[in-house]
């Protein structure tokens, strides 16, 4: 996903990163199988505000929180950095509902999910 015509990552590109940015972190958790779960995180909302531009050859991190955890959704908070810039260069959302893979009906957000997704929420406002 190198630089298109305007010289940066295309803003479309974000998006892909958050949802690789989630998917790897339930990976890694070892929660998220992509090939064989019978429940699985279907995304309903994104949302991105750009700040400044990323363009190949940069490195870009990206910061993972949960905003909420409702009963069979989650909201993702997602920030793009530019190398080791410390003010992100992008900032969004991604919301996943949880979902029965064969009838494409929400379910609630099993408990092996809720417990690691507990590890990143925000704390709740004073």
């Amino acid at each position: 996903m190198d630089n298109d015509a305007y010289q940066h990552v295309n803003n479309v590109v974000y998006y892909s990163f958050f949802d690789t940015a989630v998917n790897q972190f339930l990976i890694a958790r070892g929660v998220l199988d992509i090939h064989a779960d019978t429940v699985v995180g279907l995304v309903v909302d994104t949302g991105c505000s750009y700040f400044s531009s990323v363009a190949f050859p940069d490195t870009v991190h990206v910061g993972v929180r949960v905003a909420k955890l409702g009963n069979s959704s989650v909201r993702y908070e997602l920030a793009l950095y530019r190398n080791d810039e410390a003010l992100p260069a992008a900032a969004g959302h991604f919301v996943h509902v949880y979902v029965d893979r064969a009838s494409n009906r929400s379910v609630p957000v099993p408990d092996t999910v809720r417990a690691v997704l507990a590890t990143i929420a925000s704390a709740p406002p004073a």
